[in-house]
């Protein structure tokens, strides 16, 4: 359990990218200004196993283009396996409003009504030298491909993410959003 309370540690929090942000704006550069809260939010979840050992987390995420800000919010579980760390994404809970769902906002959930996002093929991380470095490619649909990758410090967090419609990007930058702790 140590593994999962360091990366756990590394990824929760509030992080946005304002330094990358405005050396990118200096640059004439188009770039998103970004936010990530990560929040653990088991004592929210009714009915855990009693053997259980992950941890549920809320991820908020906003991003701001062009004066417009929208958020993305997602639910995770993170476990510690075998093979490494492993992140599962789930379905906002039954209830919840996708476009204002939040830890604050967030009413208790039963473990056993949570759905993992059939989508999404689970993020594989690994530790090498105090770093952690993992992400998954899911097939949307069978034209759709989102792509993950992400690797935690203790200084920030690196986030690329991608959407592909038959090849073509139609989301993410080239260069990953870099999070520092607020």
């Amino acid at each position: 359990m140590m593994k999962l309370d360091n990366f756990i540690n590394m990824m929760t929090g509030h992080f946005n990218n304002k330094e990358q942000f405005d050396n990118m704006q200096r640059e004439g550069k188009t770039y998103p200004y970004a936010e990530h809260i990560n929040t653990i939010c088991n004592e929210k979840i009714l009915n855990l196993p009693k053997d259980f050992n992950g941890k549920f987390v809320v991820e908020e995420s906003y991003y701001e283009t062009n004066g417009k800000r929208h958020a993305s919010p997602h639910l995770f579980l993170i476990t510690e396996e075998e093979d490494g760390i492993v992140l599962y994404s789930y379905e906002i809970p039954e209830g919840e409003d996708k476009s204002t769902f939040s830890y604050d906002s967030m009413k208790n959930a039963d473990y056993t009504e949570l759905k993992k996002s059939e989508k999404f093929t689970p993020a594989l991380y690994h530790e090498k030298d105090g770093i952690w470095e993992g992400g998954s490619t899911s097939q949307f649909s069978p034209v759709m491909t989102f792509k993950l990758w992400e690797k935690f410090s203790d200084s920030c967090l690196e986030v690329s993410e991608s959407m592909e419609v038959n090849g073509k990007k139609t989301f993410g930058y080239d260069e990953p959003i870099i999070y520092k702790r607020v």
